[in-house]
Protein backbone atom coordinates (compact mmCIF):
# COMPACT_ATOMS: atom_id res chain seq x y z
CA UNK A 1 0.00 0.00 0.00
CA UNK A 2 1.22 3.45 -0.99
CA UNK A 3 -0.17 6.42 0.78
CA UNK A 4 0.76 10.22 0.14
CA UNK A 5 1.40 12.72 2.86
CA UNK A 6 0.92 16.31 2.51
CA UNK A 7 1.32 19.36 4.18
CA UNK A 8 -0.69 22.03 2.43
CA UNK A 9 0.34 25.78 3.23
CA UNK A 10 -0.84 28.87 1.76
CA UNK A 11 1.98 29.19 -1.02
CA UNK A 12 3.29 25.35 -0.63
CA UNK A 13 2.78 22.06 -0.43
CA UNK A 14 5.20 19.51 1.44
CA UNK A 15 4.89 15.78 0.45
CA UNK A 16 6.10 12.22 1.49
CA UNK A 17 5.04 9.12 -0.65
CA UNK A 18 5.09 6.10 1.66
CA UNK A 19 5.59 2.32 1.37
CA UNK A 20 3.18 2.10 3.93
CA UNK A 21 3.43 -1.52 4.55
CA UNK A 22 7.35 -1.14 5.70
CA UNK A 23 7.56 2.88 6.27
CA UNK A 24 9.56 3.39 4.08
CA UNK A 25 9.71 7.01 2.78
CA UNK A 26 10.03 6.37 -1.01
CA UNK A 27 10.24 10.08 -2.04
CA UNK A 28 9.72 13.81 -0.25
CA UNK A 29 9.81 17.24 -1.72
CA UNK A 30 7.80 20.39 -1.82
CA UNK A 31 5.93 22.43 -4.62
CA UNK A 32 6.50 25.90 -3.27
CA UNK A 33 5.70 29.58 -4.96
CA UNK A 34 2.20 28.56 -5.84
CA UNK A 35 0.82 31.59 -6.84
CA UNK A 36 3.53 33.36 -8.17
CA UNK A 37 5.33 31.58 -10.49
CA UNK A 38 5.89 27.75 -8.80
CA UNK A 39 9.01 25.80 -8.08
CA UNK A 40 8.82 21.67 -7.36
CA UNK A 41 11.87 20.79 -5.34
CA UNK A 42 11.75 16.54 -4.94
CA UNK A 43 14.12 14.51 -3.27
CA UNK A 44 14.86 11.09 -4.21
CA UNK A 45 17.79 8.73 -3.41
CA UNK A 46 19.89 11.20 -1.89
CA UNK A 47 19.87 13.65 -5.28
CA UNK A 48 17.85 16.81 -4.93
CA UNK A 49 16.05 18.21 -7.89
CA UNK A 50 14.44 21.66 -8.90
CA UNK A 51 12.37 22.25 -11.38
CA UNK A 52 10.14 25.64 -12.35
CA UNK A 53 6.79 24.77 -12.86
CA UNK A 54 3.86 27.19 -13.16
CA UNK A 55 1.73 27.36 -10.19
CA UNK A 56 -1.35 29.37 -9.86
CA UNK A 57 -2.98 27.60 -7.78
CA UNK A 58 -3.17 24.36 -5.37
CA UNK A 59 -4.39 21.88 -8.07
CA UNK A 60 -1.11 22.76 -10.45
CA UNK A 61 1.16 22.34 -7.82
CA UNK A 62 -0.62 18.67 -6.69
CA UNK A 63 -0.75 17.90 -10.84
CA UNK A 64 3.53 18.60 -10.51
CA UNK A 65 3.78 16.22 -7.39
CA UNK A 66 1.60 13.40 -9.19
CA UNK A 67 2.93 13.43 -12.52
CA UNK A 68 6.71 13.70 -11.40
CA UNK A 69 5.57 10.46 -9.38
CA UNK A 70 4.54 8.67 -12.33
CA UNK A 71 7.06 10.56 -14.74
CA UNK A 72 10.09 9.15 -12.57
CA UNK A 73 9.02 5.54 -12.19
CA UNK A 74 7.90 6.06 -8.27
CA UNK A 75 4.87 4.54 -8.99
CA UNK A 76 3.51 3.22 -12.44
CA UNK A 77 0.11 5.23 -12.20
CA UNK A 78 -1.96 7.02 -10.23
CA UNK A 79 -3.64 4.07 -9.13
CA UNK A 80 -0.85 2.99 -7.01
CA UNK A 81 -1.52 4.98 -4.57
CA UNK A 82 -4.12 3.96 -2.17
CA UNK A 83 -4.82 6.96 -0.04
CA UNK A 84 -3.98 10.40 0.59
CA UNK A 85 -3.07 11.50 4.50
CA UNK A 86 -3.53 15.71 5.52
CA UNK A 87 -2.13 17.35 7.58
CA UNK A 88 -5.00 19.71 9.07
CA UNK A 89 -3.98 22.74 11.78
CA UNK A 90 -7.23 23.16 13.52
CA UNK A 91 -10.12 21.01 14.40
CA UNK A 92 -11.82 23.09 17.08
CA UNK A 93 -13.71 21.39 19.30
CA UNK A 94 -15.63 19.01 16.44
CA UNK A 95 -13.05 16.66 15.24
CA UNK A 96 -10.84 15.02 18.13
CA UNK A 97 -9.61 12.48 16.06
CA UNK A 98 -8.68 11.67 12.50
CA UNK A 99 -11.09 10.55 10.21
CA UNK A 100 -12.14 10.23 6.38
CA UNK A 101 -12.62 13.11 4.10
CA UNK A 102 -16.27 13.18 3.01
CA UNK A 103 -18.40 16.27 1.91
CA UNK A 104 -19.18 17.45 5.36
CA UNK A 105 -15.76 16.84 6.86
CA UNK A 106 -14.32 19.30 3.87
CA UNK A 107 -17.19 21.96 4.99
CA UNK A 108 -16.74 21.56 8.73
CA UNK A 109 -12.76 21.90 7.95
CA UNK A 110 -13.73 25.36 6.06
CA UNK A 111 -16.25 26.32 8.99
CA UNK A 112 -13.33 26.47 11.27
CA UNK A 113 -11.27 29.13 9.54
CA UNK A 114 -11.89 31.53 11.85
CA UNK A 115 -9.49 29.53 14.06
CA UNK A 116 -6.86 29.41 12.30
CA UNK A 117 -7.12 31.97 9.28
CA UNK A 118 -3.84 31.45 7.85
CA UNK A 119 -3.42 27.77 7.58
CA UNK A 120 -7.29 26.52 7.13
CA UNK A 121 -8.01 27.88 3.50
CA UNK A 122 -4.93 25.91 2.21
CA UNK A 123 -5.69 22.83 3.88
CA UNK A 124 -9.44 23.25 1.78
CA UNK A 125 -7.53 24.09 -1.06
CA UNK A 126 -5.16 20.80 -0.78
CA UNK A 127 -8.42 18.42 -0.18
CA UNK A 128 -10.33 20.25 -2.84
CA UNK A 129 -6.80 19.78 -5.58
CA UNK A 130 -6.71 15.93 -4.47
CA UNK A 131 -10.69 15.82 -4.72
CA UNK A 132 -10.08 16.92 -8.49
CA UNK A 133 -7.15 15.41 -9.28
CA UNK A 134 -7.83 11.32 -7.60
CA UNK A 135 -11.41 11.49 -7.00
CA UNK A 136 -11.63 7.72 -6.01
CA UNK A 137 -8.91 7.86 -3.62
CA UNK A 138 -9.89 8.03 -0.05
CA UNK A 139 -8.87 10.81 2.14
CA UNK A 140 -8.07 11.28 5.87
CA UNK A 141 -7.35 14.28 7.76
CA UNK A 142 -4.75 14.43 10.96
CA UNK A 143 -5.53 17.35 13.26
CA UNK A 144 -2.87 18.90 15.03
CA UNK A 145 -5.27 19.79 17.94
CA UNK A 146 -6.63 16.24 18.33
CA UNK A 147 -4.15 15.27 20.56
CA UNK A 148 -4.58 18.17 22.94
CA UNK A 149 -8.57 17.07 23.09
CA UNK A 150 -7.74 15.25 26.02
CA UNK A 151 -7.24 18.27 28.29
CA UNK A 152 -9.68 18.86 31.21
CA UNK A 153 -11.97 21.87 31.53
CA UNK A 154 -9.87 23.60 34.03
CA UNK A 155 -6.57 23.55 32.15
CA UNK A 156 -8.57 24.49 28.58
CA UNK A 157 -11.22 27.05 29.81
CA UNK A 158 -10.01 30.83 29.96
CA UNK A 159 -11.21 32.76 33.39
CA UNK A 160 -13.66 34.62 31.25
CA UNK A 161 -16.91 34.73 31.24
CA UNK A 162 -18.64 31.31 30.22
CA UNK A 163 -20.53 32.94 27.54
CA UNK A 164 -17.47 33.89 25.67
CA UNK A 165 -17.04 29.81 25.61
CA UNK A 166 -20.30 29.06 24.78
CA UNK A 167 -21.18 31.18 22.00
CA UNK A 168 -17.36 31.59 20.41
CA UNK A 169 -15.91 28.45 21.27
CA UNK A 170 -12.97 30.76 23.14
CA UNK A 171 -10.70 27.97 24.82
CA UNK A 172 -6.97 26.66 25.12
CA UNK A 173 -6.85 24.71 21.67
CA UNK A 174 -2.97 24.12 21.21
CA UNK A 175 -1.13 23.05 18.38
CA UNK A 176 1.82 20.75 17.09
CA UNK A 177 -0.32 17.98 18.48
CA UNK A 178 0.90 15.59 16.16
CA UNK A 179 4.34 15.94 16.95
CA UNK A 180 3.42 15.97 20.66
CA UNK A 181 1.98 12.91 20.40
CA UNK A 182 4.81 10.83 18.30
CA UNK A 183 7.33 11.72 20.71
CA UNK A 184 4.96 11.04 23.31
CA UNK A 185 4.94 7.52 21.61
CA UNK A 186 8.57 7.02 21.60
CA UNK A 187 8.97 8.33 25.26
CA UNK A 188 6.76 5.56 25.90
CA UNK A 189 8.71 3.26 24.33
CA UNK A 190 11.54 4.15 25.04
CA UNK A 191 11.01 4.29 29.13
CA UNK A 192 9.12 0.99 29.27
CA UNK A 193 6.16 3.41 30.91
CA UNK A 194 3.60 3.20 28.43
CA UNK A 195 1.49 5.17 31.50
CA UNK A 196 4.46 7.39 32.45
CA UNK A 197 4.43 11.12 32.67
CA UNK A 198 6.23 12.87 30.28
CA UNK A 199 7.17 16.21 29.15
CA UNK A 200 7.15 17.42 26.00
CA UNK A 201 9.07 20.31 24.30
CA UNK A 202 8.51 20.74 20.65
CA UNK A 203 10.77 23.79 20.23
CA UNK A 204 11.69 25.69 17.02
CA UNK A 205 10.65 28.62 15.53
CA UNK A 206 7.10 27.53 16.71
CA UNK A 207 7.44 26.44 19.78
CA UNK A 208 5.34 24.70 22.58
CA UNK A 209 5.58 22.27 25.50
CA UNK A 210 2.66 19.52 27.04
CA UNK A 211 2.00 17.70 29.95
CA UNK A 212 0.91 14.17 28.74
CA UNK A 213 -0.08 11.55 31.53
CA UNK A 214 -0.85 7.57 30.63
CA UNK A 215 -0.73 8.99 27.29
CA UNK A 216 -3.13 11.74 27.18
CA UNK A 217 -2.49 15.23 26.80
CA UNK A 218 -3.32 16.83 30.40
CA UNK A 219 -1.95 20.53 29.15
CA UNK A 220 -0.23 22.33 26.67
CA UNK A 221 1.40 25.63 25.96
CA UNK A 222 -0.25 27.25 22.99
CA UNK A 223 -3.74 28.80 23.64
CA UNK A 224 -6.66 29.73 21.36
CA UNK A 225 -4.29 30.75 18.42
CA UNK A 226 -0.60 29.68 18.57
CA UNK A 227 0.49 33.18 20.37
CA UNK A 228 0.13 31.98 23.59
CA UNK A 229 2.54 30.11 25.27
CA UNK A 230 6.85 30.08 24.87
CA UNK A 231 8.37 32.91 23.73
CA UNK A 232 9.32 31.67 19.64
CA UNK A 233 10.78 32.82 16.87
CA UNK A 234 8.45 36.07 16.17
CA UNK A 235 6.05 35.70 18.68
CA UNK A 236 5.98 37.03 21.59
CA UNK A 237 4.27 33.60 23.66
CA UNK A 238 2.83 34.79 27.29
CA UNK A 239 2.20 38.32 27.58
CA UNK A 240 -0.07 40.63 29.54
CA UNK A 241 -2.79 41.84 27.06
CA UNK A 242 -2.83 45.52 28.17
CA UNK A 243 0.47 45.78 26.71
CA UNK A 244 -1.75 45.70 23.63
CA UNK A 245 -3.58 48.59 24.54
CA UNK A 246 -0.37 50.31 25.65
CA UNK A 247 1.30 49.65 22.09
CA UNK A 248 -1.78 50.62 20.06
CA UNK A 249 -2.35 53.59 22.03
CA UNK A 250 1.88 54.85 21.34
CA UNK A 251 1.67 53.79 18.10
CA UNK A 252 -1.98 54.03 16.91
CA UNK A 253 -2.04 50.93 14.95
CA UNK A 254 -5.32 49.18 14.62
CA UNK A 255 -6.15 45.87 17.27
CA UNK A 256 -5.14 43.52 13.65
CA UNK A 257 -1.83 45.51 13.61
CA UNK A 258 -1.20 44.55 17.09
CA UNK A 259 -1.68 41.20 16.84
CA UNK A 260 1.00 40.87 13.60
CA UNK A 261 3.30 42.65 15.30
CA UNK A 262 2.96 39.96 18.45
CA UNK A 263 2.99 37.42 16.23
CA UNK A 264 5.45 38.38 13.60
CA UNK A 265 7.90 41.05 14.93
CA UNK A 266 8.28 39.70 18.84
CA UNK A 267 10.01 36.69 19.75
CA UNK A 268 13.86 36.52 19.61
CA UNK A 269 13.69 38.52 16.29
CA UNK A 270 11.89 41.44 18.56
CA UNK A 271 14.67 41.10 21.39
CA UNK A 272 17.92 40.70 19.14
CA UNK A 273 16.80 43.23 16.50
CA UNK A 274 18.97 40.72 14.22
CA UNK A 275 17.07 37.29 13.33
CA UNK A 276 14.10 34.82 14.02
CA UNK A 277 16.75 31.69 13.70
CA UNK A 278 18.62 30.00 16.66
CA UNK A 279 21.35 29.54 14.71
CA UNK A 280 22.40 33.09 13.73
CA UNK A 281 21.83 34.20 17.45
CA UNK A 282 24.09 31.22 19.15
CA UNK A 283 26.64 32.58 16.31
CA UNK A 284 26.44 35.76 17.30
CA UNK A 285 26.22 34.58 21.47
CA UNK A 286 29.63 32.81 20.66
CA UNK A 287 31.67 35.12 18.66
CA UNK A 288 34.42 37.21 20.13
CA UNK A 289 32.97 40.65 19.46
CA UNK A 290 31.58 42.46 22.48
CA UNK A 291 28.89 44.49 20.56
CA UNK A 292 25.43 45.21 21.20
CA UNK A 293 23.85 42.89 18.90
CA UNK A 294 26.25 39.74 20.70
CA UNK A 295 24.63 40.93 24.10
CA UNK A 296 20.81 41.50 22.30
CA UNK A 297 21.50 37.75 20.60
CA UNK A 298 22.60 36.17 24.56
CA UNK A 299 19.25 37.65 26.01
CA UNK A 300 17.32 36.67 23.63
CA UNK A 301 18.30 32.98 23.75
CA UNK A 302 18.76 33.45 27.86
CA UNK A 303 14.77 34.38 27.81
CA UNK A 304 14.08 31.60 25.32
CA UNK A 305 15.50 29.11 27.98
CA UNK A 306 14.30 30.26 30.81
CA UNK A 307 10.71 30.67 29.63
CA UNK A 308 11.05 26.44 28.57
CA UNK A 309 12.40 26.25 32.09
CA UNK A 310 9.52 27.74 33.61
CA UNK A 311 7.21 25.34 31.81
CA UNK A 312 8.99 22.24 32.93
CA UNK A 313 8.74 23.12 36.25
CA UNK A 314 4.79 24.23 36.08
CA UNK A 315 4.20 21.13 33.81
CA UNK A 316 6.36 19.00 37.14
CA UNK A 317 3.39 20.48 39.13
CA UNK A 318 0.60 19.56 36.75
CA UNK A 319 1.83 16.05 37.00
CA UNK A 320 2.85 15.63 39.92
CA UNK A 321 6.02 14.53 38.91
CA UNK A 322 7.76 13.81 36.06
CA UNK A 323 9.09 10.79 34.50
CA UNK A 324 10.75 11.83 31.16
CA UNK A 325 11.09 14.84 29.44
CA UNK A 326 11.85 14.84 25.55
CA UNK A 327 13.06 17.76 22.98
CA UNK A 328 12.35 18.02 19.76
CA UNK A 329 11.70 19.80 16.45
CA UNK A 330 14.69 22.46 14.95
CA UNK A 331 15.99 23.88 18.20
CA UNK A 332 15.23 20.94 20.55
CA UNK A 333 16.95 18.71 18.30
CA UNK A 334 19.91 20.59 16.82
CA UNK A 335 21.10 23.24 19.86
CA UNK A 336 22.87 21.52 22.36
CA UNK A 337 23.56 25.11 23.79
CA UNK A 338 20.15 25.71 24.01
CA UNK A 339 19.37 22.25 25.89
CA UNK A 340 21.92 23.19 28.62
CA UNK A 341 20.27 26.72 29.25
CA UNK A 342 17.06 25.48 29.71
CA UNK A 343 17.80 22.28 31.56
CA UNK A 344 20.72 23.37 33.46
CA UNK A 345 19.87 24.53 37.15
CA UNK A 346 16.88 21.73 37.95
CA UNK A 347 19.01 19.47 39.66
CA UNK A 348 17.53 19.28 42.75
CA UNK A 349 13.75 18.57 40.79
CA UNK A 350 15.68 15.11 39.82
CA UNK A 351 16.88 16.42 36.34
CA UNK A 352 20.52 15.67 35.62
CA UNK A 353 21.90 16.68 32.25
CA UNK A 354 24.86 14.81 30.89
CA UNK A 355 27.19 17.64 29.05
CA UNK A 356 28.90 14.68 27.26
CA UNK A 357 26.08 13.56 26.28
CA UNK A 358 24.78 16.66 25.16
CA UNK A 359 27.61 17.89 23.65
CA UNK A 360 30.40 16.64 21.85
CA UNK A 361 29.13 12.84 21.69
CA UNK A 362 25.50 14.21 20.36
CA UNK A 363 24.54 12.63 17.43
CA UNK A 364 22.15 14.66 15.37
CA UNK A 365 19.13 13.12 13.99
CA UNK A 366 19.30 9.90 16.10
CA UNK A 367 17.24 9.52 19.43
CA UNK A 368 19.48 10.23 22.60
CA UNK A 369 19.74 10.00 25.99
CA UNK A 370 21.36 13.53 27.49
CA UNK A 371 20.64 12.88 31.81
CA UNK A 372 23.14 11.11 33.34
CA UNK A 373 22.63 7.69 34.22
CA UNK A 374 21.35 8.29 37.35
CA UNK A 375 19.04 11.06 36.71
CA UNK A 376 15.95 10.58 38.06
CA UNK A 377 14.06 12.23 35.49
CA UNK A 378 15.69 10.79 31.66
CA UNK A 379 15.77 13.23 29.27
CA UNK A 380 16.25 12.64 25.87
CA UNK A 381 16.33 14.56 22.33
CA UNK A 382 14.04 12.40 19.65
CA UNK A 383 13.51 13.66 16.18
CA UNK A 384 9.61 14.31 15.49
CA UNK A 385 8.00 12.34 12.68
CA UNK A 386 4.63 13.73 12.13
CA UNK A 387 4.65 12.07 8.79
CA UNK A 388 4.85 9.34 10.20
CA UNK A 389 1.67 9.54 12.76
CA UNK A 390 -0.51 11.15 9.72
CA UNK A 391 0.39 7.92 7.78
CA UNK A 392 -0.17 5.85 9.91
CA UNK A 393 -3.75 6.97 10.58
CA UNK A 394 -4.58 6.86 7.34
CA UNK A 395 -3.47 3.32 6.37
CA UNK A 396 -5.51 2.57 10.02
CA UNK A 397 -8.48 4.44 8.68
CA UNK A 398 -8.52 3.18 5.23
CA UNK A 399 -7.98 -0.76 5.82
CA UNK A 400 -10.83 -0.61 8.31
CA UNK A 401 -13.06 1.39 5.48
CA UNK A 402 -12.09 -1.39 3.53
CA UNK A 403 -12.59 -3.95 6.07
CA UNK A 404 -16.20 -2.75 6.92
CA UNK A 405 -17.25 -2.59 3.48
CA UNK A 406 -16.09 -6.05 1.96
CA UNK A 407 -18.26 -7.80 4.95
Amino acid sequence: MKILVINAGSSSVKYQLYNADTEQVLVKGLAERIGIDGRHVQKLNGQTRKIDYPMPTHVEAFKCILDSLVDDGIVKSLNDISAVGHRIVHGGEKFTKSVLVTKKVRDEIENLTILAPLHQPAHVQGIDAITKLMPKVPQVVVFDTAFHATMPDYAYRYAIETSAYEKWGIRKYGAHGTSHRYVAGRLAELTGKKNGRFIICHIGNGASASAVKDGKCIDTSMGYTPLEGLMMGTRSGDIDPTVVQRVMKETGMSIDEAILWLNKKSGLLGVSGVSEDMRDLEDLENSKENSKEKQAATLARNMYAYRVRKYIGSYMAALGGVDAIAMTAGVGENDSGFREKALSGLEELGIRLDKDRNGPKFERGKEVLISTDDSPVKVYVIPTNEELVIMRDTKALVTKTNKLNKK
